[in-house]
């Protein structure tokens, strides 16, 4: 008998608020256990939660982006259950009335695009993070993390193969990461990952027993805990044995997934409407506004950019993988710059800086209009292209436009022939076997004398007229 499987993901994506989702607690990653918390967060009796504001925008931006329908009305629930990490004994979530339902996503498969339908995208508290390293007999929990607005996007189990889902969450990832609502750092877990999976016969439309796998934060872990749960489950059912519903990890040393805890189910949760929080109901113009701010997602971008500048796939996914790219690579061709011209200097010189002073480029100095003024510059034989590279980095370090910089530094190009000639002729007198071999043959001497010519000026003689000089005199 053959099977297929059928997999689900619910994808838990960190939002980037300054803020706790229902106190003014810091999300900043990375401090001293326990020093960003409150009687809020880590759920003092008689305390009273505030929803940000922030955190409802980015999942409505998110739920746009996705296509989904957006409730004008919802609201919060709490979701009970006991874990050390979660201090209040409950997860403030939502239940019956998500913030955004549908939508879809399309992923590339061996059957060539396929729709991925999505449930729905919820907003809910993060719970604390249990550390069981450096003590045999004790676990510690750290609550920082307790109370950070998290998003939940929930897909239906449209997926069939492992590569289908990391190819799903790979998109989520590069949408939220370009709307700006989650920075998609899997390492920190801002972005994580489960996975719901079962098999069934081949032809069968009723689903299989499924088994959750929790907490997955990377491609790889992700494809590999996917596949061999597909292969335990199979391996299981032809042995005659039975799938239990249940909660696995991967454990990526021994490379299998193991059972954690029986699933449960959502009455087990005894979800209620939270008592101290009102339902939110948003104003259809504010959803119209953020609807017309989303703009162009990657992929439209992308293809925009192969239609109309005949971009390499590797350059358009360049410069659409950070929408601050995007946005500078297009202000610099409003300006009139070449499109192939400014992506050679975004992934040169210009990522070469920011990755030096660990900048991204939405914090960039350099002015893109400046970029075009700088090969203006360069067309009208002002400077050369080796002192374009000096120009450049002293605009990206000062912030001033090219003709600035090109007075400032005396960097104007040498196109005098009279005085090119004569430092020439002092060059060729002291070069005679240079001479003497290159009228022997040696063609690839032209190179030396150009480069000591430049040396001599210092960069700045136009190499055009020093070639032709050359020829001439050689």
């Amino acid at each position: 008998m053959k099977y297929e499987a059928v997999i689900g993901l619910e994808v838990h994506a960190q939002l980037l608020t300054e803020t706790k989702i229902f106190c003014g607690c810091s999300t900043k990653f990375g401090s001293e256990p326990n020093t960003q918390t409150c009687p809020i967060c880590i759920g003092m009796p008689g305390v009273l939660p505030v929803l940000n504001r922030k955190a409802v925008e980015y999942i409505v931006r998110t739920g746009l982006a996705l296509g989904c329908d957006i409730s004008s009305h919802s609201r919060f629930a709490r979701k009970n259950y006991f874990y050390p990490d979660l201090p209040k004994g409950y997860q403030i979530s939502q239940f019956e009335l998500p913030l955004c339902e549908n939508g879809y996503l399309d992923v590339s498969s061996d059957e060539g695009t396929r729709r991925i339908n999505l449930t729905r995208i919820h907003l809910e508290e993060d719970a604390g993070k249990n550390i069981h390293e450096g003590s045999v007999n004790n676990s510690f929990v750290d609550l920082n993390r307790a109370g950070v607005s998290l998003m939940e996007i929930v897909s239906e189990p449209d997926i069939r193969r492992p590569h289908e889902a990391v190819e799903f969450v790979k998109k989520i990832r590069e949408i939220v990461r370009y709307i700006g609502v989650c920075d998609g750092n899997m390492e920190q877990g801002s972005l994580r990952c489960d996975a719901n999976v079962s098999v069934r016969p081949e032809g069968q439309s009723e689903y299989g027993v499924k088994a959750e796998i929790k907490n997955m934060n990377s491609f790889k872990f992700i494809e590999s805990a996917v596949e061999y749960e597909i292969y335990r489950q199979i391996k299981t059912l032809k042995e005659g044995g039975k799938i239990i519903q249940e909660t696995r990890l991967w454990n990526t040393e021994r490379g299998i997934t193991e059972s954690m805890r029986s699933k449960e189910g959502s009455h087990d949760y005894r979800y209620f409407p939270d008592p101290d929080l009102m339902p939110v109901n948003l104003d259809s113009g504010w959803i119209d506004k953020l609807r017309n701010e989303t703009g162009e997602l990657p992929e439209v971008r992308r293809n925009r950019y192969a239609a109309d500048y005949a971009m390499s796939e590797e350059d358009a996914f360049l410069l659409t993988a950070d929408r601050h790219t995007s946005e500078w690579f297009e202000k610099a061709v409003l300006a009139g710059c070449d499109p192939k011209v400014t992506v050679n200097w975004i992934k040169g010189d210009l990522m070469r800086l920011l990755n030096e002073d660990g900048r991204q480029i939405s914090d960039c100095p350099l002015n893109p209009v400046h970029l075009a003024g700088m090969l203006d510059l360069v067309k009208k034989g002002t400077i050369s292209g080796k002192i374009a590279k000096t120009v450049f980095e002293e605009m990206y370090r000062t912030g001033n436009d090219a003709e600035t910089v090109v007075r400032e530094k005396g960097l104007v190009q040498m196109s005098d022939e009279s005085g090119l000639e004569t430092i020439i002729d002092e060059i060729l007198a002291n070069s005679p076997g240079e001479i003497e071999r290159f009228r022997a043959g040696d063609q690839k001497l032209m190179g030396f004398f150009v480069g000591q010519v430049m040396k001599n000026t210092g960069g700045k003689a136009n190499p055009k007229i020093v070639n032709e000089l050359l020829r001439k005199k050689l």
